[in-house]
């Protein structure tokens, strides 16, 4: 096969892909448009991509021509010619732009593959520099934040003490189980050895809750705002807390194991946390003040680019200083919210309200596609599908969620005059659902090639696969056994919230006057 052949193969089956997920995205537009119609509950959008994605993996894989990926093809050459000791530089330079896991995945296994197939595996990159940004950028720009700060010390109880609380518990129950019942889960074909900072990476990943699902039934059923809020504003800040606190154990995790170790780990994780929150918190300021103090709202296109541009910026910024660009771009979003939207014109305020709500909804849909078809696309073996490990996963998960919400939120009732009942303790308990995040963020791990990564993968994407599928069915269900209210005007009970401030008891123009203030501030 020579040089332009082989380009033109790659361009082809590269456009045949991309036209696949195209297809796949068109159908579930489609399909959600039924859904919606007639308003059917049993399955949600997110499960039915992950529904779509697997039936096309399965064909892919099964159907499809089977032969050696093109990305094979070219190492085999490449090598060929470094044994004959012709290997040029302009060759040995294509030789390093392999990754480790796709030369490891082919030197090892090295048995024939579908040539679709192999275009089809999840890119990492491409889900943290292109699909995530919007998504977390749109969860801050859209926030309710009178519900969101009303609720705010329950929120930051939840996303950060309890994250570590379950990153801790699943470590320690992951690591007990595959060390502390070695002997039995050797003899079913477990015998990869984990240290327990590598439980404790799992533990962080899997602790990335994704309620995707149950928040889109939520809308839809217009739910108890206080509900909505504690559920939403946990899994935004949690998925930011676990992304820094997972990359804190992963540059920590070397050398021996100490207690001094994870203390260190802790302090960088917060280091990371303050450093990224204060650079969203520029970056937003910062376009704030162009839009305020320029005539640049005469040109709606160019104020609402510039707005795009810069909380992306933000973004990519973070991650050059090596700081979390999720942290960054979610404040940034809730700072552009809070006080660049107040200085847009009215073209703009629109615009950018549907751009990034259509921009989430495709990355979203996108992502659970993937994860849908990289189950028949992987090539999964025997031993990464370790019964022990998945069902102790499994029960760490469950454990650690009922762990996180329950202690906490007794001890936060305990100040609160507004307390969280326990019907909404009961939701939150089940609204845990793990999804995009903790999937991509064990792909990207995956590209080491261990067996223990592997094997991270492969049950992440079958928790990911239950919770969504799962507990997407059972949401309304869960509503209605619990009596959650539903049907909720978010108007009128802003406007009870705002009419039943201790304000409002004290008479004179003064108190109207600091209530409509209050008001106004948020």
């Amino acid at each position: 096969m020579d040089s332009t052949s082989s380009n033109d193969a790659v361009h082809k089956f590269d456009s045949v892909t991309l036209l696949m997920f195209m297809g796949l995205l068109v159908a579930t537009i489609l399909s959600i448009w039924i859904i919606k119609h007639f308003r059917l509950r049993f399955i949600h959008e997110t499960g039915l991509s992950i529904i779509y994605g697997v039936i096309v993996g399965a064909a892919v894989t099964y159907l499809s021509k089977k032969g050696e990926s093109y990305e094979g093809m070219e190492y085999e050459k490449l090598i060929n010619q470094s044994d004959d000791s012709n290997l040029t530089e302009e060759a040995l330079l294509r030789l390093l732009s392999y990754s480790n896991s796709t030369l490891r995945e082919y030197t090892c296994k090295r048995k024939p593959d579908t040539v679709l197939g192999s275009k089809m595996v999840f890119n990492p990159e491409i889900f943290f520099y292109v699909l995530l940004p919007p998504i977390i950028f749109h969860a801050g720009y859209s926030m309710k934040r009178k519900h969101f700060f009303k609720n705010f010390g329950a929120i930051i109880t939840f996303a950060f003490v309890g994250t570590l609380i379950s990153t801790f518990t699943i470590g320690g129950i992951i690591y007990g189980v595959v060390e502390g019942l070695r002997p039995a889960v050797i003899k079913t074909g477990l015998d990869t050895r984990f240290t327990f900072q590598q439980c404790l990476w799992y533990g962080s990943i899997i602790s990335a809750t994704d309620p995707v699902t149950v928040l889109a039934i939520f809308h839809d059923l217009h739910v108890d705002v206080d509900l909505y809020a504690l559920v939403f504003g946990e899994s935004v800040l949690n998925d930011a807390v676990a992304i820094t606190l997972a990359n804190a154990i992963d540059e920590g995790d070397r050398g021996e194991e100490s207690v001094g170790k994870v203390f260190g780990t802790i302090g960088m994780f917060l280091g990371i946390f303050i450093g990224s929150f204060v650079m969203g918190m520029v970056v937003g300021s910062v376009n704030a003040l162009i839009t305020k103090f320029t005539k640049i709202k005469e040109f709606p296109l160019l104020e609402s680019t510039l707005l795009l541009l810069m909380s992306y910026t933000s973004y990519l910024i973070a991650e050059a200083l090596s700081l979390s660009g999720i942290v960054s771009v979610l404040f940034c979003g809730i700072f552009q919210a809070h006080y660049t939207f107040n200085n847009l014109s009215d073209d703009s305020k629109k615009n950018t309200k549907q751009i990034f709500e259509m921009l989430n909804f495709i990355s979203e849909n996108f992502v659970f596609l993937y994860i849908g078809v990289s189950v028949f696309t992987r090539n999964f073996s025997a031993t990464q599908l370790n019964p022990w490990f998945i069902v102790g996963a499994f029960l760490a998960m469950i454990i650690s969620r009922a762990v996180n919400i329950y202690p906490l939120s007794f001890i936060l009732n305990l100040g609160r005059k507004h307390k969280i009942p326990a019907s909404v303790q009961h939701m939150m308990m089940f609204s845990g659902l793990r999804g995009a995040i903790a999937f991509a963020l064990a792909i990207r791990k995956a590209t080491e090639g261990t067996p223990q990564v592997q094997i991270f993968l492969t049950t992440t994407i079958i928790l990911v696969m239950l919770t969504v599928i799962g507990c997407g069915a059972l949401t309304l269900s869960m509503l209605r056994w619990l009596k959650i209210r539903v049907g909720v005007d978010d108007v009128a009970e802003t406007q009870t919230l705002s009419t039943s401030s201790p304000l409002q008891f004290r008479p004179g123009i003064g108190t109207v006057l600091l209530v409509r203030a209050t008001c106004k501030s948020f």
